[in-house]
């Protein structure tokens, strides 16, 4: 074997050979089980109720099996498990110097599956230069190049960029997030590593550049209409519901093969998008307002009245994308508007009474 294992067989064969320098059948037995390396990752009871041990001497056995195994590593006498170890290193430097295990198993071994990880995660484990964090339902497993013992300081690292998207509201690109979080007093050389220990918390998500909390659609659309919403949002204009229904298929989505009228009829239910012409829609958070031509019409006579029929034109296509010949027509509606000049209207005092 050479020194630095360049293939996924050779990182295998790195984490199998340090398997089998475990003497004692059954301790390996619970460091394959309790990794994975088999295919399934099981817990302490399902270890213990398979070898007839509590689930606390299960405990006991992989602590001490793996400190004996790394002390044996340590001595620099396994130039495969060092050269095993360099290109770890080099993945998490290339990945932030942080990454959670799925990511960087599926970057070393071309696999996130169990085994995979189990394999990347014992080789970790043994290493004195990086830790492995520990999975529960606020964080993802994960490795991180660090000289701290312990994966509490990394949580609480991670916490930190939490509360700092919480306090700020929005989401923000790798640079901003840098940003936001050096404020907040993070210390970070660089954008990447911001977010590569964003990355471990379950709390945060990501899409397309923009990092937020799971919960902010924009990072984590649950529903179509999250995902119309984004579409709009990138625009940034009043778009058609046929190139809304593209750009929902061409983006990023997962399960995004939705038909044009799935689109339309969502578009309809939700009070976040409003119709401003045929078939086109907008954010009401740009200002826009439901109703119809002549509610429009209507709203700006309140704001400002009389006023020349060139200057309500002008107004309504503002807020609306149709003809103005449109707008004219919803004009000579006496029962809501009355001419009080030469090409000036007003509202009509008795429509308001009325209503």
């Amino acid at each position: 074997m050479s020194e630095t294992p360049a293939t996924k067989q050779e990182l295998e064969s790195v984490a199998r050979k340090v398997l089998a320098s475990i003497d004692r059948p059954r301790e390996r037995e619970v460091i394959e089980r309790r990794f994975g390396i088999n295919g399934m990752r099981e817990t302490l009871e399902s270890v213990g109720e398979t070898l007839g041990i509590t689930r606390e001497r299960v405990r006991q056995i992989e602590k001490a099996t793996l400190i004996r195994t790394k002390i044996g590593l340590d001595d620099g006498k396994n130039p495969a498990f060092d050269a095993a170890e360099v290109e770890i290193v080099k993945a998490l430097h290339e990945l932030g110097r942080a990454a959670r295990t799925d990511t960087l198993a599926e970057k070393l071994l071309g696999s996130s599956d169990t085994k995979s990880r189990g394999m990347v995660t014992l080789l970790a484990e043994l290493s004195s230069k990086m830790v492995v964090t520990t999975e529960n339902d606020r964080y993802h497993p994960a490795i991180v190049l660090t000289e701290e013992k312990e994966d509490k300081g990394i949580k609480q690292s991670v916490d930190k960029i939490v509360d700092a998207l919480k306090k700020h509201g929005e989401p923000l690109d790798k640079d901003g997030l840098f940003k936001l979080v050096s404020i907040a007093g993070g210390q970070y050389e660089h954008p990447d590593e911001t977010v590569a220990i964003a990355s471990i918390s379950k709390q945060i998500a990501h899409l397309d550049g923009a990092w937020g909390l799971t919960k902010w659609p924009l990072v984590n659309p649950r529903n179509i209409r999250d995902k119309i919403y984004i579409v709009l949002r990138i625009a940034g204009k009043p778009t058609h519901f046929s190139d809304i229904a593209e750009a929902v298929k061409s983006q990023n989505f997962r399960r995004n093969n939705v038909t044009e009228q799935a689109i339309h009829n969502e578009l309809i239910k939700d009070d976040r998008f409003i119709l401003v012409g045929r078939g086109i829609y907008a954010l009401s958070e740009w200002g826009y307002k439901k109703g119809s031509i002549t509610d429009v019409i209507r709203d700006i006579l309140k704001e400002e009245s009389p006023l020349h029929r060139e200057e309500i034109v002008r107004r309504v296509l503002k807020v609306r994308q149709v003809r103005e010949a449109t707008i004219l027509l919803n004009l000579q509606n006496q029962k809501e508007f009355k001419r009080v000049a030469k090409a000036q209207y007003a509202l009509d005092e008795k429509a308001g009474e009325e209503k």
